[in-house]
């Protein structure tokens, strides 16, 4: 049997979606006009309007976190606050880009806990506040959440209307939007504008692409600002086409809702499959496509020996108040759009062989 090495490690390290690059090269058969002026982002605006049921603005860039600096720095000041989760994204993994893209908003960490909730984050935003403190622009969310976990509607409704009666901004990391929208089988405008989100970073590259993340206005007094805003940072591409080609393969027939079921769907088997085989214990529920797991020392060397590389994970992903055994480490392993049966089934295999010559 084959080894398995990094299959579960990210989603970021699966590939590109066959009906993607097809249209990339297809994309690449003609001339277009430059810098968005063509008609596959015009297309690729017209999809969006379809898929969210209302006016809005599409702005494409190539990470998440240009998406989110994006985003962020055009409803923060340098005076502002940004209410995240502590491992939100902007605050663990973007290398200070809010802050730099803001001119200094602070990112504050207002409760302990994977999600934000509304009646917390409605005390902190009454808290009173004078010049000398920062003051509150924005909440950012991300959808489906660091630890796996998919915001529900009545949650992310009631955050917006926390939102709109202390005149702060909304805004929604949804690198793994489309795992959220499959897990929820939600429409994808009842969890963003119509519960109140003014801004989404949708993400495409952990779902088929290879680069293409965009920011989805929905605040449209926003777009001008972030148009120009997109320029100054070195993020309108010149060949804007190659961008919307991609989306505009995953949007096709919902590709992307269903690679992101494919996805969610495998994670769930493969939860299943760790704690039957007694790999592990899960920590948290697996609502999207991650899968966060407690696995002892010796059974995660033996994983290594046998050539399986798994993530292992700050323990400051645990739930408020918990804690590792002695001996035991925390590892995350996450499934993609390619995922398949057969790979889940590869590794459990696997685990069960290495369990048979006395992994402990």
């Amino acid at each position: 049997m084959a080894k398995v090495t990094t299959m579960f490690v990210s989603d970021n390290q699966s590939g590109v979606a066959p009906e993607v690059v097809e249209a990339l090269a297809a994309a690449a058969q003609k001339s277009h006009g430059s810098y968005g002026g063509d008609d596959l982002t015009a297309e690729l605006t017209a999809r969006f309007r379809d898929i969210f049921e209302t006016d809005l603005a599409v702005f494409t860039v190539p990470t998440g976190t240009a998406a989110n600096a994006l985003a962020l720095s055009a409803v923060a000041p340098s005076y502002g606050a940004v209410l995240c989760t502590a491992d939100a994204h902007v605050m663990a993994d973007e290398c200070g880009a809010i802050e730099n893209a803001t001119g200094g908003a602070r990112l504050e960490v207002p409760e302990a806990g994977p999600k934000l909730t509304a009646v917390v984050i409605d005390r902190h935003l009454s808290l009173p506040r004078d010049v000398h403190v920062v003051q509150p622009a924005a909440i950012t969310i991300a959808q489906a959440t660091e630890r796996g976990l998919a915001y529900q509607p009545a949650e992310i409704e009631a955050l917006g209307e926390v939102a709109r009666r202390h005149a702060v901004h909304f805004h929604m990391d949804g690198a793994r939007f489309a795992n959220a929208v499959a897990a929820l089988n939600a429409a994808p405008a009842d969890i963003t504008w119509r519960a109140g989100v003014d801004t989404l970073s949708f993400g495409g590259t952990k779902n088929g692409c290879f680069a293409a993340e965009a920011v989805i206005v929905f605040n449209l007094d926003l777009a001008r600002q972030i148009e120009f805003r997109r320029k100054q940072r070195g993020h309108l591409f010149s060949k804007n086409w190659f961008v919307s080609a991609q989306f505009l393969a995953s949007l096709t027939d919902d590709r992307w809702l269903k690679w992101a079921a494919n996805a969610n769907a495998q994670a769930a088997s493969l939860a299943e499959e760790i704690e039957t085989s007694g790999l592990g214990r899960l920590i948290w529920p697996v609502e999207a496509n991650e899968i966060f797991v407690e696995i002892a020392e010796t059974k995660l060397r033996a994983l290594t020996d046998a050539g399986i590389t798994l993530s292992e994970w700050p323990d400051t992903t645990l739930p408020v108040g918990s804690s590792l055994p002695a001996g035991a480490k925390l590892v995350r392993l996450v499934t993609s759009f390619s995922t398949s049966k057969a790979d889940v089934e590869q590794f459990i295999q696997l685990v069960a062989t290495i369990g048979s010559e006395g992994m402990t």
